[in-house]
């Protein structure tokens, strides 16, 4: 039976056209408006849609819905095709353009309108002084663009200041160098050699640090305009060379910076400005509009046995806006941080993101109902259950006239002699006497001894015992969240019979359930003396209705959180009790109110795992493997002789970590990169191929990985050659008018705009914009003699073809060093540290398991950290890593074949998966740490069969670690988890039938336990499923492999 439901693909189940129909009892309905309890037939209704239109589809998507072409005669069919077809073109356009991206595409074009004029209008080209770098303005403009929320607005001006203050620090520093061994000390070489290891190795190396540490968009761009400041200054000013002190240089990128950053503010917060609080507001209205369409499909799913409710489009729209949505409302909660930090609306922010807290544990009770359906589905569909196994189809189709639920008088149908199958459920009639129900029930207390014979049975009396009061709490719940958290004049929308209707629809519910649950095992034949594989199944399917229900109960109660978090943030919006505040800004208080170690204050860090972005891997990619350190040295602890070294050894441990070495090496090969600017005899040739402009690209490629080196290097170099192209088109054409440049500028921006806002390629369309400006917007310079000493490139009549050769040679030359020193200094290679970091998570995940989880309720956390369930978060971020890596992988060639990524991508599903299962059992543990005296009674009952369960998994675990890090296939003779989790099943079934009463144990106090069976028999599931890629991707075992070498 388990085995059936634990692995392997199960045949879809379809539905029976003609069925006779079961009677179920009437349930008791809760309208949450007013609070009023009505008895009627409870129907979810017809499926509300995914939410308004989501204007930012793309294009080929919102006109899958126009009006095809219209079909006409022979006589005028071409003309009119091709008119109907250039006005779709052109409504298809405007739609676009009147999006929230065409807005921002928009936005970005007239920012970078606004900061070319730094180079083209000479009053404010005047106030930057006789130089060549006025172009920076408009750089400035791409980088940090306008197609932004008002708080990332603010977070970019924070960034672009912290930028020009440690660039600062840098130039004056090395200044300072430079003047007190040139001119007091007489030693200027021995200066230059302190310069190039310590500020610029080491300070472009500190900012290649940052960069990969951090892994944000705006810190990536924020390191890429410091590396250009310090770049400037270092190598081709010539004052650190000169050791004389010039602060010109660095007052004019201050001037550059703020007028950038001051022109894309405007921009942004003047011309259809967004606001991340506005768009937080939404994202919690289609994430609450989702949390009511999964509800109501795994709901009618559950209770029909019919998988392919779960498998239609609906579903996997829904599923999939609801993925898409997560990201979206992390990322808004945290840019409208800063906007409530400003407006001095601090509480309400604090407010809100308990509200993404709640939104997220909401989450997890949905992917609670969604296992125990898709375990029931498993359950129905393995064979050997007498009959065939159809699901039931409730009646559950939409009436135009009631919407969720209606009132119906129907008579009582026969029920169906196929106990294989589930039939349909109706309702009893009002009239209808509880006897009269009770005997138009198939499984009769009284009934014959082959009334309950197979799970599909059990099933079956579980929903008639219990499916009126699951459906009049999920249409309750539903319609209290069709109506949360916004209304449409954007007020919050908490209706004051809400949480008072909520709570008369839990207790409706807890009471109905524990009735149901207590007429169901008082069945007779569940008493009956039967075989361990019978009673693994009658408990598996106990296991599964009753985590359905416990399930639906806790999402019940997390509403009811999120009802309390409503009202106090609606008090706080419409009343602010204690006004508005900026206590952000009183550092002294928190000074002075600082305290021993604290976890953390912020209710942010439980729900948001940190999003990584552009392929950047941290630098502690590996960090659970650096856990290993401290077992290897347990051993060099226990003999004095070894302590010494042993110390050492762990003194220096910093310097093996990955993140470091990568800050060494981007180090090391920056200093040699400009060493040529700071040697009499190569200074020239450095500034005529431009040097700066190879160092700043060897920056900017320089990456954890080969692989990701590899993508970026590509990408900026093409970037570099279609901006250069481009440049050269745009002078010859404009001959070098100021108002042409502009306008070809201002298309250039579009066109770069789209790529980096709509198509997500920022690398690209930010070289593009760069190389462009670095030729067209220098070359203008040079005509009207604004740049002094460049007569090389052709003085006031520029040489565009000399000038882009240049900068392209450069920016080749940089990339190429980037390359080099990626793939020969320390090496990473992505495809390495994926299977690497695949060995270790689940060798981790293995140590969780080797200690059973359940015995922390009992015996309390266990003294070492990595086998504590705490730390699946920092596993699922550890998988965040193995994502970004695998797509860094992608790039990476090998002769021996090419990047097996779909096999990896279903490994990281699956892995996946069984971190969700972790996730699930760790909530189970986190809402009740220490167990009851009752369900003490039932852990103790059952710690043999799970500690050998518990063991079985942590071996596959481990075996599959092994695999992978050796890259050898798998043993075929592994042990599998079946035959033990059957065990454990089957002794549960056996101590509720027989001790259950006497301990006083109730069925609430078997959630836990139920958790767990859901939870292995998922993993058992995964694991099959991760074994099978293996051996796709290394084989099967052989003699080549077995040879003795």
């Amino acid at each position: 039976m388990t085995s059936k439901a634990n692995g392997g693909n199960v045949a879809p189940i379809h539905h029976q056209s003609f069925r006779p129909k079961r009677q179920l009892r009437q349930a008791t309905l809760i309208l949450p408006r007013t609070g009023q309890r009505v008895k009627r037939n409870v129907t979810f209704g017809p499926s509300p849609g995914l939410g308004p239109v989501d204007i930012d589809r793309s294009v080929d998507e919102q006109f899958q819905t126009l009006q095809g072409l219209k079909h006409h005669d022979s006589l005028s069919g071409i003309l009119s095709r091709l008119s109907d077809a250039t006005r779709d073109r052109l409504k298809q356009a405007w739609i676009f353009a009147n999006s929230k991206t065409g807005h921002g595409i928009f936005k970005c074009s007239i920012a970078y309108l606004v900061g070319s004029m730094a180079t083209f209008v000479p009053v404010i080209a005047g106030v930057l002084g006789k130089q060549d770098g006025k172009h920076m303005v408009a750089t400035i403009t791409v980088y940090f663009h306008p197609a932004r929320s008002k708080g990332s607005m603010i977070e970019a001006m924070i960034c672009a200041l912290l930028a020009f203050v440690y660039a600062a620090f840098i130039s004056f520093s090395s200044m300072g160098v430079s003047i007190l061994f040139g001119r007091t000390l007489d030693m200027l070489i021995l200066g230059h050699v302190i310069i190039l290891i310590v500020f610029c190795g080491g300070g472009l190396g500190f900012v290649g640090w940052i960069k990969q540490r951090l892994g944000h968009p705006l810190v990536n761009i924020s390191c890429s305009l410091t590396s250009l400041a310090i770049i400037t200054v270092l190598t081709k000013e010539g004052a650190v060379q000169a050791a004389e002190f010039s602060d010109d240089k660095v007052t004019q990128v201050m001037i550059m910076i703020l007028m950038g950053v001051f022109a894309t503010t405007a921009v942004s917060f003047i011309i259809w400005p967004t606001s991340a609080r506005e768009e937080l507001k939404e994202d919690l209205i289609r994430v609450t509009d989702s949390f009511g369409d999964l509800l109501a499909m795994i709901t009618r799913g559950f209770l029909t046995g019919s998988e392919e409710e779960l498998e239609q489009e609906s579903f996997r729209d829904a599923t999939d806006k609801f993925k898409k949505l997560f990201p979206s409302l992390t990322k808004n909660l945290k840019e409208s941080r800063y906007e409530h930090y400003v407006l001095g609306t601090e509480k309400e922010y604090h407010l809100e993101a308990k509200l993404v807290n709640c939104i997220q544990r909401l989450a997890q009770n949905i992917g609670g109902l969604r296992s125990a359906a898709t375990t029931q589905f498993l359950l129905m569909a393995q064979p050997g259950v007498s009959g065939s196994v159809t699901p039931a189809s409730t009646t559950f189709a939409p009436t135009p006239s009631f919407g969720y639920f209606t009132s119906i008088s129907s008579g009582l149908t026969s029920p169906s002699e196929d106990h294989g199958v589930l039939a349909a459920i109706d309702e009893t009639p009002e009239d209808a006497s509880p006897e009269d129900s009770l005997s138009a029930h198939p499984f009769e207390e009284d009934g014959s001894e082959d009334n309950v014979r197979s799970p599909s049975d059990i099933f079956a009396r579980f929903i008639i015992q219990l499916g009126p009061s699951i459906k009049s709490l999920a249409v309750t719940l539903r319609k209290i969240l069709d109506e949360l958290p916004y209304a449409p004049d954007g007020s919050i929308a908490v209706n004051a019979h809400f949480r008072s209707s909520l709570d008369d629809a839990i207790e409706l519910y807890t009471d109905s359930r524990e009735e149901a649950l207590s007429q169901l095992y008082r069945t007779k034949e569940l008493t009956k003396p039967c075989s361990v594989e019978v009673e693994a199944d009658f408990e598996e399917v106990a296991a599964s209705c009753g985590y359905f229900s416990f399930s639906l109960l806790d999402f019940a109660n997390e509403m009811r959180a999120y009802l309390e978090i409503l009202d106090d943030l609606k008090l706080e919006v419409e009343e602010r009790p204690n006004g508005k505040t900026w206590d952000w800004l009183k550092v002294w208080r928190k000074i002075s109110k600082s305290k021993p170690r604290k976890v953390h204050n912020d209710p942010e860090r439980d729900s948001l795992i940190a999003q990584i972005e552009e392929n950047e891997i941290p630098g502690d990619v590996f960090s659970p493997g650096e856990r290993k350190a401290g077992v290897e040295g347990q051993s060099a602890q226990e003999g004095p002789k070894w302590s010494y070294r042993y110390r050492l050894w762990r003194a220096l441990s910093v310097l093996r970590r990955d993140d470091v070495k990568f800050a060494t090496k981007v180090g090391i090969g920056a200093a040699l990169y400009a060493l040529p600017s700071f040697l009499a005899a190569s200074r020239p040739f450095y500034q005529h191929w431009r040097g700066e402009w190879g160092l700043l690209s060897y920056m900017l490629v320089c990456a954890m990985t080969i692989g990701a080196s590899n993508t970026t290097g590509f990408a900026r170099f093409f970037g570099t050659c279609i901006g250069a192209v481009c440049a050269i088109v745009s002078w010859i054409a404009s001959r070098g008018n100021a108002v042409l440049l502009a306008f070809f500028g201002w298309l250039m921006a579009l066109w770069t705009a789209y790529i980096i806002v709509a198509q997500g390629k920022g690398p690209m369309g930010r070289f593009i914009m760069l190389t462009y400006n670095l030729s067209a917007l220098y070359a203008y310079s040079l005509s009207v003699q604004e740049v002094d000493g460049d007569d090389d490139e052709g003085g006031v009549t520029p040489m565009i073809t000399e000038i882009a050769l240049h900068r392209v040679v450069a920016v080749l030359s940089g990339c190429l060093w980037g390359l080099i020193v990626t793939r020969l200094v320390w090496p990473i290679s992505a495809r390495e540290r994926l299977k690497d970091g695949f060995s270790i998570l689940w060798l981790h995940m293995g140590l969780v398991w080797k200690r059973d989880p359940l015995t922390m309720l009992t015996e309390g956390e266990s003294p070492n950290a990595y086998m504590d369930l705490g730390e699946e978060l920092e596993l699922h971020r550890f998988l965040s890593r193995l994502e970004n890596l695998k797509s860094s992988a992608a790039s990476e060639t090998h002769l021996r074949r090419p990047f097996p990524d779909a096999a990896y991508s279903r490994i990281l599903k699956s892995t996946s998966a069984m971190l969700d299962a972790f996730h699930a059992m760790n909530v189970m543990i986190k809402k009740n740490p220490s167990a009851t005296k009752a369900e003490a009674v039932i852990l103790e009952h059952t710690v043999r069969e799970r500690t050998y369960l518990s063991t079985r998994i942590s071996h596959l675990f481990q075996v599959l670690a092994s695999s992978m890090k050796l890259e050898y296939p798998l043993n075929e003779a592994l042990p599998n988890t079946d035959n033990a989790r059957d065990r454990l099943l089957a002794k549960t079934f056996r101590f509720r039938k027989e001790e259950k009463d006497a301990t006083g144990v109730t069925d609430q106090d078997f959630e836990l336990l139920y958790a767990y069976a859901l939870v292995t028999g998922q993993l058992s599931k995964e694991i099959t499923d991760v074994g099978k890629e293996i051996e796709t991707l290394f084989g099967g075992l052989n003699e080549e492999l077995l040879q003795l070498q």
